[in-house]
């Protein structure tokens, strides 16, 4: 058996090809992440009489061209944990860390868990593009986030407690800032003149014409104390925060709609949204995070995937009683599982609701509610797998009847 340790990095990676006892075929040496230096590498692995596998470590996304080559020419490769690499290649007393060092620990990973070692299985287009759109979605919505906070922070500075009195749900609190910017442009026009443009202006946008909202706007222009003054500085800090904000949520919108229309097309989708409590946007994304539910060789192994399990601690005549969630797995799959969770406690579902009655029980028993969300997710994530799993193996069923008929 040969064991070929590649070392991904941006652009270029180190690879180390050993065999059992450390005997070395070929020395570190640098590979570029293009066809000519990857298919030359293909060569070399083929070249080999004995069965060769590669292994590398999961960096995200740099490990892609490598792969995706690699397996296009029928090449054994397995993307280990990064943790698990690292804690391997930390076992050493001596410090020492190089891309040389780390490709050779890589190659004897492969050597020492030869037998442990899983083949690369890519997956279907349609959830790799769900995950991909799924880590934007995210992206977005972080982005906005925090154009949000900042715009708060200016509006606190040029229009401090507006906010009170108007609403950002129907974004009439971005629409009134554009067109006034600051307390002084209000208090410049004047009562009449202001309250006069005002109920104009939301005629025209489609907003109710209030006189007395007009009236609590100006009285609140004439009471506050703007900490910037108005200027052409402020104006455009302004305008530019509401614009950020649009846009964000613009391409955040434009992403979901396309992961609702990828997420439509598989079964597991009508499971979900079945489902009392859950709708379109959380069984979209429920979808994109956990991916396909196939890969799990059981129903514990998707509660690890969320990081919601608790290891065994014992030692001794010591076992732990109260333990921790690992955290060990996607926290994208958390987050929307709790939100999930929540959906379930504020819709109270009277169908289907094996969950929110689990739910219930831990919290009449005293537990508080991040334990009961967390046992939630737990319950509800197992009856997930086992429907989409009947799901798929009833399709494959039907399947394999309509091909003998």
């Amino acid at each position: 058996m040969i064991s070929v340790g590649i070392d991904i990095s941006k652009g270029k990676s180190t690879v180390c090809i050993l065999k059992p006892g450390g005997e070395v075929l070929a020395a570190p040496f640098e590979i570029l992440h293009n066809i000519e230096s990857i298919n030359s590498l293909v060569s070399l692995i083929n070249s080999y009489d004995e069965e060769t596998r590669v292994v590398l470590e999961d960096t995200g996304h740099y490990h892609w061209p490598v792969v995706t080559m690699l397996l296009e020419h029928n090449v054994f490769v397995s993307c280990i944990n990064a943790l698990r690499m690292k804690k391997f290649c930390s076992q050493s007393i001596r410090k020492g860390k190089t891309d040389k060092i780390d490709s050779a620990k890589i190659a004897q990973f492969g050597i020492t868990y030869w037998n442990d070692l899983k083949p690369h299985m890519p997956a279907d287009e349609v959830y790799e593009s769900l995950r991909l759109l799924s880590r934007q979605y995210y992206q977005y919505v972080s982005l906005l986030t925090k154009a949000k906070v900042n715009f708060s922070n200016i509006l606190d500075r040029v229009m401090p407690e507006i906010s009170s009195l108007l609403s950002v749900q129907n974004s009439k609190l971005y629409d009134v800032v554009e067109r006034y910017c600051h307390f002084s442009n209000i208090n410049k026009m004047g009562e009449r003149r202001f309250i006069s443009d005002y109920c104009k202006w939301a005629k025209k946008k489609g907003y109710h014409s209030n006189e007395s909202k007009a009236k609590q706007i100006y009285s609140l222009a004439v009471n506050g104390i703007p900490a910037l003054p108005y200027n052409p500085a402020s104006i455009c800090v302004v305008r530019e925060a509401i614009k950020s904000i649009r846009e964000l949520s613009r391409s955040r919108d434009t992403i979901l709609s396309q992961m609702k229309e990828l997420a439509n097309t598989l079964p597991e989708y009508s499971v979900l949204i079945s489902m009392h409590g859950i709708g379109d946007v959380l069984s979209t994304r429920f979808i994109a995070d956990i991916g396909d539910i196939r890969r799990f060789h059981n129903k514990n192994a998707v509660v690890a995937y969320a990081g919601i399990d608790a290891p065994p601690y014992q030692s001794g005549s010591f076992t732990a009683s109260a333990r921790h969630i690992s955290k060990r797995g996607n926290k994208y799959l958390r987050r929307t599982g709790f939100e999930i969770m929540q959906s379930f406690m504020k819709q109270k579902p009277t169908e289907d609701c094996a969950v929110y009655d689990y739910m219930l029980k831990k919290q009449a028993e005293g537990h508080p509610a991040k334990y009961y969300n967390i046992a939630g997710l737990n319950k509800f994530l197992k009856i997930y797998y086992a429907r989409v799993t009947e799901l798929y193996r009833n399709i494959d069923n039907q399947s394999i009847f309509g091909s003998n008929v």
